[in-house]
């Protein structure tokens, strides 16, 4: 049995196997893009529900994991050279799952590099700015004098990061062709959750976006989305 004492956040979150992947999460945009990524991979997990209304991500023990307070983080048991390793950051974890079952990412070299650069798009364009949209969309309407200026510019922004994956999946079935990889995962919940979490459907002009509109449907349809979607549940 693998002994995962070294890592503080097991003493707030107890393994009940330890021997299995221990996921520190929640169904947010950026912490299910892992769970969806371990059903598609079949990896035996236990997922852990992170009480963001109990600020349970900032405690000194989610933190000794991830020193930044933000979900996802996980702990493999068996990591490289069987050891334990923690992981944080959403797109590290991906890659790391990906290359440790060599699915989900393309054996040739340049493919592989061309599916990083979209997770990499997700990473720092996509995630970031569909989430300052959210915000001041749904959130803080009445917490800020003039919100319709960032409001629109957040939107317009997100508009035109669909435009770009409206224009890459024109003729495609998933980001990289015919096979779908961690881009595909690091993407669609984003998508999806500005319409589930914030109500943007109309305001972003989902309408006008059938590539996407179709492949978010081809995605949200794998059984590992389904369930993944619904990791972790709450208590």
């Amino acid at each position: 049995m693998a002994d995962l004492s070294s890592f503080p956040i097991t003493k707030k979150w107890p393994a009940k196997n330890p021997d299995v992947i221990q996921l520190y999460s929640l169904a947010t945009p950026n912490g299910v893009k892992v769970s969806i990524a371990l059903e598609e991979l079949g990896l035996p997990y236990e997922a852990h529900y992170v009480d963001f209304g109990e600020n349970e991500q900032k405690s000194p023990e989610f933190v000794s994991l991830n020193p930044n307070g933000r979900i996802p983080a996980l702990i493999d048991p068996d990591g490289p050279g069987g050891k334990p390793i923690g992981l944080f950051e959403s797109g590290a974890i991906l890659i790391y799952l990906a290359e440790k079952t060599g699915k989900l990412l393309p054996a040739d070299a340049a493919a592989r590099y061309e599916t990083l650069c979209w997770v990499m798009f997700q990473m720092g364009g996509v995630g970031p700015m569909f989430g300052q949209f959210g915000h001041f969309y749904k959130f803080a309407a009445d917490k800020v004098a003039n919100n319709s200026y960032p409001m629109e510019r957040y939107r317009d922004e997100t508009k035109r990061l669909l435009s770009v994956l409206e224009e890459r999946l024109k003729d495609r079935r998933w980001i990289m062709g015919e096979e779908h990889t961690i881009a595909d995962i690091a993407l669609y919940p984003w998508v999806r959750g500005a319409d589930v979490f914030y109500g943007g459907r109309e305001v972003l002009d989902y309408a006008g976006f059938p590539a996407v509109m179709a492949w978010l449907e081809r995605c949200l349809a794998r059984p590992a989305a389904i369930r993944g979607l619904e990791v972790p549940s709450k208590g």
